[in-house]
């Protein structure tokens, strides 16, 4: 196999993810560790972010351990876990190290999991109690309960679970949460977070306290001059990943180790994430391609609303250059932006690129994005209009990140060189394989699994790379049938193939969305229960083209797909479809001689319908 390793770092020997907080009341105990959202006072006050509160490094420290006495009375013991499932939210972190305290296993959800994706995750994981934020996640957890002879308890976020828990904790002496604190090791299991499989029902993966602090710490080191380009103010990122995704998670545990302020804000959506960013104003933020798309997107609309749709455009195609030129200078393989394309970057500067930047609070400078791939144009794009865009690549099984670009020397469309203290290599069938501290130690429950990925310290990613000559790494395809949305959603599409094609008219169904903002189907009707629909309501059949638009079949299938959409989260539902005008078949290299899907031929016969279906 040809690889690539980076500088080794310095793996704890000791302690567990909680310490670092205790740690930092004593050392800096009025650093202001992180900042919590201020509620309107009234409708006049406008958005409710418009103030935010600083939670120092003691007064965290205070709440956790507050949170930890409480959990103990409720009878949470060392080991147990425990499922937290809502948004992103202060709560959440406020949960995880007070569970971290005790030696306990927090289980990330969905919030927007169903019930029989949150039972399988319960039952599997023997959890003990869950937090859940609402009253219809309560009613979700509910649902299930009967199946879950183990969960005592359901606390909700919104009926301020945690004053309660805290008020139950109050004569315990705080000696026990720290023996139990003290009892934790970098081996001892940190949290289990759930991928999806390319069948079946999702693994749970087991990260360990070192695994992750691994990670965190191979970022801070690598990445420390990204985090401390800050303008000259302490460095502060607004995180708005879901909690329940370990990228999400591993930026929650490198800033409170790195002494970076966290804010907390709880979606994607653009009409709220905006104003937050806008009112927190961030140094640097961690992003999934998905934001990137829209904040590109919403810019060229406004700018076309405003007459000066030609300005965007032409702006656009300077920062792309200008980026361009810089990432050649960086590689000694060319002198850099010229003087008339500098000045032309000037102008616009002046003329877009500050109101692009103010829409992320005017501060940000650079931004790591993972979760899916970005595209090479977009990423110059951004870079040259004064944000750097630092792309990286892993897996829930690599605790985030195991790639990523470095400072001053990204090359734009690839996922860069390993992270300090990893090795990637390719196989000869071209998979990537990795190694290094932050790789998991397992499948929960799936001994199997466990041994097909794991090779003598290498983990076999599914996915198919190359490294060019400086070591640094480009995904080119898939090895596994996951589907990766460029929110960074993860989709293994077999199950719900097979629930779109248990209505009687479909007989085939091919999930797409690799790197698209949702999740679509292309879907092939069975000839004969056609012409049996057909007569069955008195209709005249249909030619192969008139099947593609008519109205009373297009209602149909959309309540197939309805129904197979009852069985995943929204993130995972099919929000598109498009009718085929025949079978998939094996004369077109569409079928295999057993007659499996050829996914990627497919989707590159059907090329342009796949467009079709996410063009606005």
């Amino acid at each position: 196999m040809r690889e690539f390793s980076s500088p080794p770092v310095t793996v704890a020997a000791t302690g567990g993810l909680a310490d670092p907080v205790y740690d930092a009341a004593e050392r800096t105990p009025g650093m202001v560790q992180l900042s919590r959202l201020a509620p309107a006072r009234s409708p006049q006050d406008g958005w409710p972010g418009s103030a935010w509160l600083g939670v120092t490094a003691l007064q965290f420290r205070d709440e956790v351990l507050a949170l930890a006495k409480g959990l103990l009375t409720r009878g949470v013991r060392y080991g147990d876990r425990v499922a937290l499932m809502s948004c992103t939210r202060y709560e959440w972190t406020l949960f995880d190290y007070a569970l971290w305290s005790i030696g306990a296993i927090p289980v990330p959800v969905y919030p927007t999991s169903a019930a029989e994706q949150v039972r399988w995750i319960l039952a599997e994981t023997r959890a003990v109690a869950c937090v859940v934020e609402n009253e219809d996640h309560a009613m979700t957890v509910g649902a299930v309960c009967d199946a879950l002879p183990e969960l005592t308890g359901i606390w909700q976020l919104d009926r301020d679970c945690v004053a309660a828990l805290v008020e139950d904790g109050r004569g315990v002496p705080d000696t026990l949460v720290h023996r139990q604190r003290l009892g934790v090791t970098p081996d001892s299991i940190a949290t289990v977070i759930y991928t999806s499989g390319t069948t079946g029902h999702p693994k749970g993966c087991l990260l360990t306290h070192g695994n992750l602090a691994a990670e965190a710490d191979a970022l801070l080191i690598g990445w420390d001059e990204v985090f401390q380009d800050s303008g000259g103010v302490p460095p502060a990122t607004l995180m708005f990943l879901p909690l329940a995704h370990v990228y999400g998670r591993i930026v929650q545990i490198a800033a409170l180790r790195g002494g970076i302020r966290v804010g907390h804000h709880g979606t994607l959506s653009t009409d709220t994430l905006l104003p937050a960013l806008a009112s927190f104003r961030p140094t640097f933020l961690h992003a999934v391609p998905y934001v990137f798309e829209k904040i590109h997107q919403r810019a060229r609309e406004a700018a076309e609303e405003a007459g000066r749709g030609e300005l965007f455009a032409q702006a656009r195609e300077v920062a792309i250059q200008w980026a361009a030129a810089r990432e050649q200078r960086a590689f000694g393989r060319g002198p850099g932006p010229s003087a008339a394309l500098r000045l032309r970057h000037s102008a616009y500067d002046r003329l877009v690129y500050q109101r692009l930047r103010a829409v992320l609070g005017g501060r940000v400078r650079n931004v790591i994005s993972g979760g899916s791939a970005l595209g090479r144009e977009l990423g110059l794009f951004f870079a040259g209009a004064g944000m750097t865009v630092y792309e990286g690549y892993g897996l829930t099984e690599t605790s985030a990140a195991i790639t990523a670009n470095p400072p001053r020397r990204p090359k734009f469309g690839t996922v860069g060189p390993p992270v300090p203290g990893a090795t990637v290599a390719i196989a000869e069938d071209g998979e990537v394989w990795v190694r290094g501290a932050t790789v998991f130690t397992g499948y929960l429950n799936h001994p199997r699994c466990t041994e097909e990925a794991l090779h003598e310290g290498w983990l076999a990613t599914g996915d198919l790379g190359s490294l060019d000559e400086d070591g640094y790494l480009t995904i080119t395809g898939r090895k596994k049938e996951l589907i990766v949305t460029s929110s960074g959603k993860n989709l293994a599409p077999a199950a719900l193939e097979e629930r779109v094609r248990a209505h009687p008219l479909v007989s085939q169904c091919l999930i797409v969305g690799d790197n698209r903002p949702y999740v679509a189907a292309l879907i092939a009707l069975d000839p004969l229960a056609l012409a049996h629909w057909l007569k069955s309501r008195g209709r005249e059949q249909l030619d192969s083209r008139a099947v593609l638009t008519d109205e009373d079949l297009l209602a149909e299938i959309q309540r197939a797909v309805a129904v197979a959409n009852t069985a995943v989260s929204r993130a995972e539902s099919i929000r598109a479809f498009r009718l085929l005008p025949g079978e998939f078949s094996t004369d077109q290299g569409l079928l295999t001689p057993s007659l499996k899907l050829r996914r990627q031929a497919i989707i590159r016969h059907y090329a342009d319908d796949i467009d079709e279906l996410y063009r606005p």
